[in-house]
């Protein structure tokens, strides 16, 4: 019995959560590399003015590191 509470607790918790991004860690990570042609260093899910972001950093060719901002739901560069 104990176990089968475990079980829909945790599955009314998945459940429960919302869907945070349309867009992927991997796609987002896809997308600055594609933008700069440099590599991609860091990603991390973040917000801006209450929007779900991936903030991407990039060593560029030319040796600068930037930071894109990427929309999680659509995928445009903010």
């Amino acid at each position: 019995m104990k176990l089968l509470t475990h079980v829909i607790t945790a599955l009314m918790l998945a459940l429960s959560l919302p869907a945070w991004a349309d867009v992927s860690r991997d796609a987002a990570a896809g997308m600055a590399q594609k933008a700069t042609g440099g590599r991609v260093l860091a990603v991390e899910q973040t917000e801006r003015e209450g929007r779900p972001v991936w903030r991407v950093k990039v060593l560029t060719p030319q040796g600068e590191v930037i930071v894109m901002l990427i929309d999680a739901a659509s995928g445009r560069r903010l």
